[in-house]
């Protein structure tokens, strides 16, 4: 006899947007069924959205949030990651709530972007907290291979001792946009990417929308193709435009009827990318008899 849960999963739909509450939806999620999850929620500090008011009571938030904080937690395997993006206003509270979920925090990342909030009576602000969550600190997937960018080693100091493959990125990201069209061409924790304005061709035309970049580190790192990618608060898309270019499998779950639609015609645009076979190193051939051996060449002085 087959179990309730075998059958709920079978009438899951993947590579799909839900329209409606995030909570409610989050519930019709098979439990234990999610890779990697990545949440942009409302910052409750009174965005313009069609549908959904940004501006709640700070208690009310808090409820709200600790309850769809915990249905995400639910919906990832055991060896499932979150990530979560969050402003100033509520990055400690998020902190404390995920800690008490009793999932474990790889990195507290900071997104340092241009086109920032200009201010008049404070510092401008030119950044995002990103938490990095894992459910069993022993076993998650993590791809270092995947994000690895050139290290001072080699960009500045052209010292032999660097590892070609480049290093892990630090846990602030910086991307400036002359930087490369692969989004990270060096940098370190602070992820320096500019928000997406509305003159940049990736612009949708959501009131917050996530730069590519950001999410294609993300899901390159904490997936593998095949996996299920969850977006509770889609948005404008871009969790999910990422997921399907990287072959995953997602699903985004959106309040608004129209955000819905605008993001299911930006998904018709995306076609799945290949990975290429990643190029062969280049050896150093030692010289000829009577010429001057090197270390890159193989010599190991005695």
């Amino acid at each position: 006899m087959r179990k309730d849960s075998d059958q709920r999963e079978d009438a899951m739909t993947w590579d799909d947007i839900w329209t409606g509450d995030s909570l409610q939806k989050l519930s019709e999620i098979e439990p234990g069924s999610i890779d990697l999850a990545f949440a942009d929620p409302p910052f409750n500090i009174g965005y313009q959205y069609d549908v959904y008011d940004d501006k709640r009571a700070k208690q009310d938030y808090l409820a709200w949030t600790e309850q769809w904080l915990s249905a995400v937690k639910k919906t990832l395997k055991p060896n499932g990651s979150f990530f979560l993006a969050i402003g100033d206003e509520y990055a400690a509270e998020m902190k404390v709530r995920l800690d008490a979920l009793g999932m474990t925090l790889r990195n507290w990342i900071i997104w340092h972007y241009t086109f920032g909030v200009s201010c008049t009576k404070k510092f401008n602000r030119s950044h995002a907290h990103i938490f990095y969550y894992v459910n069993d600190p022993k076993k998650f997937t993590f791809n270092p291979d995947d994000i690895r960018v050139p290290s001072a080693r080699q960009t500045t100091y052209a010292d032999a001792r660097a590892n070609p493959a480049g290093k892990l990125p630090d846990d602030t990201w910086v991307l400036r946009p002359q930087d490369s069209e692969e989004h990270f061409s060096s940098e370190k924790d602070t992820w320096y990417i500019p928000r997406v304005c509305g003159t940049f061709k990736e612009r949708t035309g959501h009131p917050c929308q996530m730069p590519e970049a950001v999410l294609e580190r993300i899901i390159r790192v904490a997936s593998n193709p095949g996996d299920t990618v969850l977006d509770p608060f889609a948005g404008s898309g871009t969790t999910v435009a990422v997921a399907k270019r990287l072959r995953r499998r997602y699903l985004g779950i959106e309040l608004s009827t129209d955000y819905a639609e605008a993001i299911r015609e930006r998904l018709a645009t995306v076609k799945p990318e290949f990975k290429p076979e990643p190029p062969k190193p280049k050896l150093s051939i030692p010289r000829g008899p009577g010429r001057k051996r090197t270390m890159a060449a193989g010599y190991k002085p005695r």
